[in-house]
């Protein structure tokens, strides 16, 4: 189910207007660039960002046939990281509009063999970009306990880190589902719901790892204020609180800085209508800041 999260939020924190650039630091299925894109033109053009070399050729193909060229909408194959490379390689000095949703794309999870799904077997690598990197069963068989427990405390929250720690660190995984079994069986006394919610934490610490998500994360906030034209917006999806920490402690203090006009006050969150309607939602968090003028 490719569903692009909040979109009604999203459009009128970004507010595209026709003849303006904007940017889909994660363009995924790209659910999200083929709402803005329309309201860009005429004029203005979109560029696209992904890492993930199986997917991206998809969604290119996907959104051209919706009749969107090349001079409305370009790609590049590129963590956002790099957001201020790709703005040089375009010849730009600024965005109108950036958008960043942080999920993990929903053609990634439902894809067994790309090892993200706690649902399905496959293989456990969870690589955004399979071309790069260690797999999670890598990192999962050579990783000290206390290394472990702290990627469990600070990518996911997790109550349970110290138990699930000992209990993995240095084990050898292959599927996806091996280690989903060995968290629910080191967490016995505790209610199935529950020892589900650990898989997924477990399962989304070591994605983080693996794709040393914060780190980019970090670099993107840093150069975010420049990336955007004077008066430029930009929004932010979350999905857990430690993404979020990181985006509230930026936006404030460049804020504070006078880097920004103006940012949001609260985060916004999905109507209950879209959560039912799309559960992958429910977890979602909005922020949005302004460049000054």
């Amino acid at each position: 189910m490719h569903v692009p999260i909040m979109v009604s939020e999203i459009l009128e924190v970004l507010a595209p207007k026709p003849g303006e650039i904007a940017i889909d630091c994660t363009l995924g299925y790209g659910g999200h660039t083929q709402q803005i894109l329309p309201r860009l033109l005429p004029g203005g053009r979109l560029i696209g960002l992904d890492v993930d070399p199986l997917e991206q050729p998809r969604t290119e193909e996907r959104l051209r046939s919706l009749g969107f060229g090349p001079e409305a909408f370009q790609i590049h194959r590129a963590n956002f990281a790099g957001l201020p490379r790709v703005l040089a390689a375009e010849g730009l000095t600024g965005a109108d509009c950036i958008l960043a949703d942080l999920g993990v794309s929903s053609m990634q999870i439902d894809t067994p063999s790309r090892g993200f799904s706690v649902k399905t077997p496959g293989p456990l690598d969870m690589r955004m970009n399979p071309n790069k990197g260690q797999p999670a069963s890598a990192l999962l068989g050579k990783i000290p306990t206390e290394v472990l427990e702290t990627l469990l405390r600070e990518n996911a929250d997790e109550p349970r880190a110290a138990v699930l720690a000992a209990r993995l660190a240095g084990r050898k995984f292959f599927l996806t589902t091996e280690l989903a079994e060995a968290v629910r069986n080191a967490l016995p006394k505790i209610p199935e719901d529950d020892r589900d919610k650990s898989v997924r934490r477990v399962f989304q610490a070591l994605r983080i790892a693996v794709n040393d998500e914060f780190s980019a994360l970090d670099t993107l906030l840093r150069h975010l204020p420049e990336c955007l034209s004077p008066g430029g917006r930009v929004a932010i999806l979350t999905f857990h609180s430690g993404e979020d920490r990181r985006v509230k402690k930026a936006f404030e203090a460049a804020r504070h800085e006078g880097r920004y006009a103006a940012i949001s006050a609260e985060v916004t969150r999905p109507t209950p209508g879209e959560c039912h309607a799309n559960p992958r939602a429910t977890s979602a968090k909005l922020r949005w800041a302004k460049r000054s003028a």
